[in-house]
């Protein structure tokens, strides 16, 4: 019996986290690709990829095996990523700009959903609160989902807005320097996700991110 307990308390705890995980980089991914779309680029829509069908944009490893593995190995941090969008930057209006509304529309599609989750948190507990009840056990599993989401979708906006291609953060940063710095990130694209292990690795990563993640929490909440 004890050792069934921990099995269902961690059965639990997956369960909280995949749907807010799947929510979250599923309607990233698809911000991406409807602002593109409305920009001058058909390639998400010709690629089936502006959809709700999270099948369609689900990575095995980055929606799936990634926040596993930072949920078992204890990780400062959850974040997953599904397939990235397909977006040909020439067929924009404008590429260079239009390049930097594209690459926003993710990490501001996870602040909204962050705030959303804000509310509706605020308002299930105080309608407890002024009820005088203690939540029951479903209340209770949707006030910890919303929780789940609101950190998720904070770590997700933050985590992308690194200046580090080719995380949206990256991509913004490409579209707003000058050309011959702008030219100087891009070229550490294919660099980008090694850099971006090793800073998780040495544990500079929650270093940085932390700070972004506490102002946006207190603002929300």
């Amino acid at each position: 019996m004890e050792a069934v307990l921990p099995s269902l308390q961690m059965l639990q705890k997956i369960i909280l986290l995949a749907f807010p995980i799947l929510i979250a980089v599923v309607l990233h991914e698809l911000a991406h690709g409807y602002v593109a779309y409305c920009l001058g680029d058909p390639t998400a829509a010709r690629a089936g990829r502006l959809t709700l069908n999270p099948l369609a944009h689900i990575d095995p490893f980055g929606t799936v095996i990634l926040p596993l593995i930072l949920l078992f190995t204890g990780a400062p941090f959850l974040f997953g990523y599904a397939k990235p969008v397909p977006v040909n930057f020439f067929n924009l209006h404008k590429p260079r700009r239009d390049m930097v509304l594209v690459a926003l529309a993710g990490p501001l599609t996870n602040l909204l959903l962050a705030g959303i989750a804000a509310v509706v948190l605020k308002f299930v507990i105080a309608s407890a609160v002024l009820k005088g009840v203690v939540p029951h056990t479903n209340t209770m599993l949707i006030l910890q989902m919303l929780h789940t989401c609101l950190l998720i979708n904070v770590s997700l906006a933050v985590f992308n807005m690194l200046p580090v291609p080719p995380l949206d953060g990256g991509r913004v940063a490409t579209g707003l320097l000058p050309r011959t710095p702008a030219l100087a990130l891009a070229r550490l694209e294919p660099y980008g996700m090694l850099i971006i292990l090793l800073l998780m690795s040495s544990g500079a990563l929650d270093r940085i991110l932390r700070p972004m993640k506490a102002f946006l929490l207190s603002t929300l909440l």
